[in-house]
């Protein structure tokens, strides 16, 4: 492991936002070595704090996605407190906020007057639809955005129900186009000394990786439909059931597909089927395709298939439950499963950095910070007399 500084250290964030698109983006910063203040407000804090599950009454969805962060509890709402922003708005490179689009504007912590205060300043604004257009006023969610990009009415079984994916991919989309396009803007400040506004869209996000659907749609008008586990253009490439559960496939090419049909399954015959020479034709024919391949996997188990199909190198895998992705053990050999100290829920286990740098490697320093944890010595740090935190305290200003 390098002793060296992990590769963003010395940009300086403030973060503004909440829940869990925000938040993301600088949980990403911050894992890569940025110096983080989150702001919250008083009593209540980030409205994630009060989402299960909780451990000794701290919320563990919060502190999954807040660590490695230092915490305020602010009333942006107050004068004296919000001069006391733009102290810290001065010491900042990057402002990170989610707020429905107008609100920053009434608590005087829009781009525009922040921007005045320190001009190097990248202020990333993370809102459902954008700051502009004519859906820009809506409140954003990502459920809304599966639904609104398409991605639903082609998710599931053919003739199924709309299903939206597993996770909020919206919200951890914009987070990390969020952290990508601020990276990029922090090049351009550091090379020229000039801030700028970012303006991520939830529902904008993930319509870039819709890059097969457009190919198809723009080429020729094919609108994607479901396939349920199905590739689009590539067979079979897909989740095929074994005697005693399923399994992925990913015979994606002419080689694979021989090796799996010779090697594997033990029928050479469907290489010179007619039905199947070809991938265009596999497509084509995959109603015929699929019972065959699932005649012959069901007369054995799953992991006799995997081990089958790694034997002669035909891309295979199961399919985890996320308890058992958590327990593999290359996750666990890649250090995929941290455990960090926190001082509610003590002992807890996160999911770890994806990103393996040789030499400046990212790290989870420190856990989530409970409510106004750091408040006193933030303020300390940004020159706020004892007496006057201890005044803002006693009236609500800070927590």
């Amino acid at each position: 492991m390098s002793n060296r500084l992990p590769p963003l250290s010395g940009m300086k964030v403030l973060d503004l936002s909440q829940i869990m698109a925000g938040p993301y983006c600088t949980m990403v910063l911050a894992d890569l070595g940025a110096e983080v203040i989150k702001v919250e407000k008083p009593v209540t804090g980030d409205d994630s704090r009060e989402m299960g599950p909780y451990v000794n009454g701290e919320s563990s969805c919060f502190a999954h996605i807040n660590r490695n962060k230092q915490g305020v509890s602010l009333n942006l709402k107050d004068p004296e407190t919000r001069e006391i922003l733009y102290d810290m708005v001065r010491w900042a490179d990057v402002v990170v906020e989610n707020y429905r689009v107008g609100v920053t504007k009434s608590l005087g912590v829009d781009y525009e007057t922040l921007s005045a205060i320190n001009p190097r300043l990248i202020y990333c604004s993370i809102s459902g639809y954008g700051q502009t257009g004519p859906y820009s006023r809506k409140g954003g969610f990502d459920l809304v955005a599966q639904g609104l990009t398409g991605i639903m009415s082609m998710t599931g079984e053919p003739g199924g129900r709309p299903l939206k994916s597993g996770i909020a991919i919206y919200d951890v989309g914009a987070g990390l186009t969020a952290a990508y396009s601020i990276m990029a803007a922090y090049v351009h400040q550091i090379r020229s000394g000039e801030g700028q506004q970012i303006d991520i869209s939830l529902a904008e996000c993930g319509l870039p990786w819709f890059v097969w659907e457009a190919a198809a749609y723009f080429a020729e008008g094919t609108v994607a439909q479901p396939t349920g586990s199905r590739h689009r253009v590539s067979a079979p490439y897909q989740a095929l059931r074994t005697g005693d559960g399923f399994i992925v496939i990913g015979a994606a090419n002419q080689r694979t597909w021989e090796k799996l049909c010779r090697d594997v399954i033990g029928r050479p015959d469907l290489i010179d089927d007619p039905r199947f020479l070809t991938n265009m034709d596999r497509m084509t024919n995959i109603e015929a395709l699929e019972p065959l391949l699932e005649e012959a996997f069901a007369s054995a188990d799953a992991a006799t298939w995997i081990a089958r199909c790694e034997a002669a190198s035909v891309p295979c895998g199961p399919i985890n439950d996320f308890g058992d992705a958590m327990n593999d053990p290359h996750y666990l050999a890649r250090g995929m499963v941290e455990q960090i100290e926190h001082p509610k829920l003590g002992a807890m286990k996160m999911i770890g950095i994806p990103t393996k740098f040789s030499k400046t490697p990212g790290a989870i320093r420190k856990a989530a910070p409970l409510l106004g944890e750091d408040t006193d010595l933030v303020l300390r740090n940004f020159g706020v007399p004892e007496d006057q935190i201890a005044s803002l305290r006693a009236r609500g200003a800070v927590q």
